[in-house]
Protein backbone atom coordinates (compact mmCIF):
# COMPACT_ATOMS: atom_id res chain seq x y z
CA UNK A 1 0.00 0.00 0.00
CA UNK A 2 1.30 3.30 -0.70
CA UNK A 3 1.12 6.90 0.82
CA UNK A 4 -1.90 7.99 -1.20
CA UNK A 5 -3.92 4.87 -0.22
CA UNK A 6 -3.24 4.47 3.07
CA UNK A 7 -4.08 8.34 3.21
CA UNK A 8 -7.31 7.67 1.68
CA UNK A 9 -7.92 4.61 3.98
CA UNK A 10 -7.62 7.27 6.86
CA UNK A 11 -9.84 9.61 5.65
CA UNK A 12 -12.39 7.00 4.91
CA UNK A 13 -12.05 5.83 8.50
CA UNK A 14 -11.75 9.20 9.76
CA UNK A 15 -15.03 10.39 7.97
CA UNK A 16 -16.90 6.97 9.47
CA UNK A 17 -15.98 7.94 13.32
CA UNK A 18 -16.62 11.81 13.24
CA UNK A 19 -13.28 12.50 13.30
CA UNK A 20 -11.06 15.50 11.33
CA UNK A 21 -9.13 14.15 8.05
CA UNK A 22 -5.90 13.29 8.28
CA UNK A 23 -2.76 15.86 6.42
CA UNK A 24 -2.04 14.42 3.20
CA UNK A 25 1.39 12.60 2.57
CA UNK A 26 4.19 14.72 1.72
CA UNK A 27 2.53 18.00 3.73
CA UNK A 28 5.23 18.09 6.30
CA UNK A 29 7.89 17.22 4.15
CA UNK A 30 9.79 20.34 3.95
CA UNK A 31 9.60 21.66 7.05
CA UNK A 32 11.06 18.51 8.51
CA UNK A 33 14.05 18.57 6.50
CA UNK A 34 14.68 21.84 7.44
CA UNK A 35 14.59 20.83 10.96
CA UNK A 36 17.01 18.01 10.04
CA UNK A 37 19.34 20.67 8.42
CA UNK A 38 19.56 23.16 11.33
CA UNK A 39 20.33 20.19 13.50
CA UNK A 40 22.76 19.06 11.46
CA UNK A 41 24.27 22.57 11.33
CA UNK A 42 24.05 22.86 15.09
CA UNK A 43 25.35 19.21 15.93
CA UNK A 44 27.65 18.01 12.84
CA UNK A 45 28.31 14.33 12.76
CA UNK A 46 31.92 13.51 14.82
CA UNK A 47 34.68 12.02 12.01
CA UNK A 48 37.19 11.57 14.66
CA UNK A 49 36.75 7.82 15.44
CA UNK A 50 38.55 7.91 18.35
CA UNK A 51 36.18 11.06 19.80
CA UNK A 52 33.29 9.05 18.65
CA UNK A 53 33.63 6.15 20.07
CA UNK A 54 34.71 8.50 24.03
CA UNK A 55 30.99 9.88 23.56
CA UNK A 56 29.67 6.62 23.36
CA UNK A 57 31.69 5.43 26.13
CA UNK A 58 30.47 8.44 28.30
CA UNK A 59 26.89 8.47 27.34
CA UNK A 60 24.87 7.74 29.84
CA UNK A 61 23.31 4.13 29.75
CA UNK A 62 19.96 2.90 31.13
CA UNK A 63 20.46 1.08 33.87
CA UNK A 64 19.77 -2.83 34.03
CA UNK A 65 16.37 -3.91 33.86
CA UNK A 66 14.62 -7.16 34.49
CA UNK A 67 16.48 -10.14 33.11
CA UNK A 68 14.94 -11.79 30.33
CA UNK A 69 11.24 -13.48 30.75
CA UNK A 70 10.67 -10.83 33.48
CA UNK A 71 8.65 -7.70 33.50
CA UNK A 72 8.55 -4.73 35.75
CA UNK A 73 5.03 -3.81 36.85
CA UNK A 74 3.40 -1.11 36.03
CA UNK A 75 4.23 2.84 36.81
CA UNK A 76 7.20 1.91 38.37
Amino acid sequence: MDAIQQHMLDTYRAARLGEPAPPPPGRHDRRTLRDLYRHWLTHPPVRDKELRDKQLRDKPVRGPGPGPGKSRPSGV
